[in-house]
């Protein structure tokens, strides 16, 4: 049976073109499993899985509970604002107690870049990356690119914009490794301010023009402006921002081409994406949501059979 090159999914900047593929591979089976009348699989009966939350996360969590859950797993979900953590345990502290009651896996999310790959190293368990503070998201990205590829196909020398919020969006790191990984063409787009100085030399290009942009690209992924990361005014407004990077339908229509448009949410309607782009023909936002939970089953169905029982 094929297995991921790695024990852990840590970031998409661990994996090889062919995990990805296996991973695609994979949700495809199981997409079809969550389209039957009967939406559940025994393959994880034996396997006890601890979702980890330190910050606050609906979508993200709600994912993989159902993924965990399609897949027969024992589910505990473990969240920090109602915990010992605010009573200063420390984070080995608080998953060495949860893995005493024999838990095989942790999905973790955490605001500490790296806290995973701390844990990998300091605990016995498959640990997966539900988004560690402003470096990656791995998950988004695998439901993004395999959305893509559903509707487009082989992803070799396709463009792909990514506009907004770059600076604090761990989706846009992880989304360009694993869009360079299949080998698409990757933009980023956004005000200065709200770019990296130095992503260019993630081999992507740099565009400030939002019509520009959108008509170089075949996809557009549109990231919301992440205020809660924000220690400073990053633009003047909110009305600037949507003046000059918000996408709408007049937008669209002036491209003469038809794009893709995605979102992984949450959408802040008429600010970074107007209600009438995102509940377009457009749009496979709805397609994310459902591809994230197929994906997220892939995932943890494959650390799962590398775990040895004795």
């Amino acid at each position: 049976m094929k297995q991921l090159s790695v024990p852990h999914l840590i970031g998409i900047k661990n994996l090889q073109k062919k995990d990805l593929e296996l991973i695609f591979e994979t949700a495809d089976h199981f997409k079809e499993v969550i389209n039957r009348p009967i939406k559940k699989v025994p393959s994880l009966r034996d396997i006890t899985i601890a979702n980890l939350f330190f910050e606050n996360s609906t979508r993200t969590k709600l994912s993989f509970e159902l993924a965990e859950k399609r897949l027969s797993a024992d589910v505990i979900n473990f969240s920090a604002s109602q915990s010992s953590v605010k009573k200063g345990e420390t984070l080995i502290d608080t998953v060495n107690n949860i893995l005493a009651m024999k838990v095989d896996m942790v999905v973790m999310r955490h605001p500490m870049v790296g806290a995973h790959k701390f844990l990998s190293q300091n605990v016995d368990a498959k640990i997966i990356n539900a988004g560690d503070g402003t470096h990656e998201h791995p998950t988004q990205a695998i439901l993004d690119t395999y959305s893509m590829r559903a509707k487009l196909g082989d992803l070799k020398d396709k463009k792909v914009v990514i506009i907004g919020d770059i600076l604090h969006s761990r989706v846009a790191l992880s989304n360009i490794y694993a869009l360079q990984l299949l080998g698409a063409k990757v933009m980023v787009c956004g005000p200065p301010s709200l770019i990296p100085v130095h992503i260019s030399k993630l081999g992507v290009e740099v565009e400030y023009n939002l019509e520009k942009a959108l008509q170089w690209c075949d996809v557009a992924n549109i990231l919301r402006v992440q205020h809660e990361r924000m220690d400073v005014k990053y633009f003047p407004s909110i009305r600037e921002y949507t003046q000059l990077y918000g996408v709408n339908m007049h937008l669209l229509n002036k491209l003469g081409k038809e794009i893709v448009v995605m979102h992984p949410g949450p959408i802040n309607r008429g600010v970074e994406i107007t209600s009438e782009v995102a509940d377009s023909e457009h749009a496979i936002i709805l397609d994310q949501v459902e591809n994230g939970v197929a994906t997220r089953m892939a995932v943890v169905y494959l650390l799962a059979q590398q775990i040895k029982r004795l």
